[in-house]
């Protein structure tokens, strides 16, 4: 196991297990957790050893979103805080092995967002998932919901940041599957099974649907962060376009 500060990763075979681990702050992502998100996806991605990625949260919740009170500051913690969430974001997203997120809770704002990055989503029962954020005035992530739920489901839960429980996710399509067991036990157990599969045919369809997510909503992507920056940063306002 190589250990590090907010984040370990367990390599088991031909899988990799990467938990969050900031417990007492339900796995909120700091500065210092998205660093080694980013990090820690990066070197995964190329890793020939391994076939699938899941990913989790220790403790009752799998994230609740950002750190928010990390938030603010001079101009360098702010384009730092730009930095490492866009850096964190691209890798899990980007990452060229399939990934499943075991959702062992709450799942929100950011964490929703994280969640849904990755290629498939295993809940507990106890998981929920939702942007809370809106009612605080802070637009959720639309790319992340509608890159893989229908416009219906994306819009419902963007526009009413209402919190859905396991069996609704799953009704939604949301989550693949609430696992009966223990919901990292059944992640790794699919990830074995992917794993075992011809290893370069499934990373092509795994290039295939980084290739679909790019051209059907990398424009969506790209907005947000344009978004994210302005509002931290004060960028201009692009010139043309919505």
């Amino acid at each position: 196991m190589a250990s590090q500060t907010m984040l370990t990763v367990d390599k088991q075979r031909q899988v990799a297990l990467v938990t969050l681990r900031r417990p007492q702050k339900r796995n909120a992502l700091s500065i210092e957790l998205r660093r080694e998100l980013a990090s820690a996806f990066g070197e995964l991605s190329g890793d020939d050893e391994i076939g699938c990625v899941v990913l989790t949260g220790a403790g009752s919740a799998f994230c609740s979103g950002m750190d928010t009170t990390q938030f603010g500051g001079d101009r360098a913690n702010r384009e730092l805080l730009v930095e490492t969430s866009t850096a964190a974001f691209d890798a899990v997203g980007g990452c060229k092995r399939p990934v499943i997120a075991a959702v062992n809770g709450p799942a929100l704002a950011g964490g929703f967002a994280l969640s849904l990055l990755c290629d498939l989503r295993v809940a507990a029962a106890e998981a929920s998932f939702g942007y809370p954020e809106l009612p605080r005035g802070i637009p959720p992530s639309y790319a992340a919901a509608r890159a893989v739920l229908p416009a219906a489901v994306a819009k419902d839960l963007c526009l009413t940041g209402r919190i859905v429980a396991a069996a609704e996710a799953q009704r939604l399509g949301i989550v693949r599957e609430v696992a009966e067991g223990g919901v990292v036990e059944r992640a790794l157990e699919l990830a074995e099974k992917i794993s075992a599969l011809p290893r370069q045919a499934v990373l092509e369809t795994k290039r295939r649907s980084l290739l679909e997510r790019s051209h059907l909503w990398g424009f969506l992507f790209d907005e947000e962060e344009r978004v994210f920056r302005r509002a931290l940063l004060g960028e201009p306002e692009p010139s043309a376009g919505l």
